[in-house]
């Protein structure tokens, strides 16, 4: 079986999904550590399950890849030329998520949530929040290691299964995607990902917001977003109002440039 014909994902306002090479088969990628934050410890106690907590049915397992898809193009080859997308990663976090939440609904955005297992256990609310606006979901590991490229195999598989079963208990979705933490990828990452289903995904537009680097840097790197771009935020991992503030300029002015928004 192709590439081309080995996913039939939804996606929003988009059609079937296919998945294309793009010409790119080419070795492990295992990128520079784009985040300096450490590994996230779990809380002292954490919420009951939201009910009826009913675990969703588990996606087919997909061949491994051996790159992670970085541009809309590669995942919606019929896509508008002038689409983008926006994902956001380390949440649900009570202050943030919320907000940002609020700014996406103000500015009819619908983006991909890149959730971390500790973070919808102590928040599963917050993640069904997300799944209620619209938003797509994507799985951002059990406890954001960023060493997960150098991990054993089994080490990955439980940081990934953990994950995807705690954020499908929370909010009744599998997730459909993987992102792994400061953009790290290995063979046992790629083949975890696949074993669940998801495709891996990664960035083309970094403000390094998690930071803290002002609002006019994250602002400036954000407007360079071109269509086909996949643009990085958060909404967890640490104070997230330089973002907010940012978003609310950037999305206006993309908008008016006749970029469209879409959730993968």
């Amino acid at each position: 079986m192709t590439r081309r014909r080995m996913l039939a994902l939804g996606a929003a306002g988009l059609g079937a999904l296919a998945v294309g090479d793009g010409g790119q088969e080419t070795t492990t990628i295992t990128r520079p550590l784009a985040r300096g934050r450490a590994v996230i410890k779990p809380g002292k106690a954490a919420p009951r399950l939201p009910r009826p907590g009913v675990m969703p049915p588990r996606l087919a397992p997909l061949p491994a890849r051996k790159n992670a898809i970085h541009q809309v193009h590669d995942l919606f080859p019929t896509a508008p030329p002038n689409t983008i997308a926006l994902t956001i990663d380390d949440g649900p976090q009570p202050e943030w998520t919320p907000k940002m939440l609020d700014l996406l609904a103000e500015y009819d955005v619908k983006a991909t949530f890149s959730l971390i297992g500790i973070q919808v256990k102590l928040f599963p609310k917050l993640a069904e929040r997300i799944v209620q606006a619209g938003h797509q979901l994507c799985n951002h590991t059990m406890t954001h290691p960023l060493d997960i490229a150098s991990l054993s195999r089994k080490r990955v598989d439980r940081e990934i299964t953990e994950a995807h079963d705690r954020i499908g208990y929370a909010t009744g979705v599998a997730p459909k995607f993987f992102r792994s933490p400061g953009g790290a990828w290995s063979h046992a990452v790629f083949h975890s990902a696949a074993r669940h289903g998801m495709v891996p995904i990664d960035w083309d537009i970094d403000p390094r917001d998690w930071s803290l680097p002002g609002t006019r840097h994250i602002k400036r790197a954000m407007l360079k977003a071109k269509g086909g771009d996949i643009l990085l935020c958060h909404d967890g991992g640490g104070d997230r109002s330089e973002t907010i503030k940012a978003l609310h300029k950037v999305i206006p002015e993309l908008k008016k440039r006749g970029l469209t928004f879409v959730a993968l």
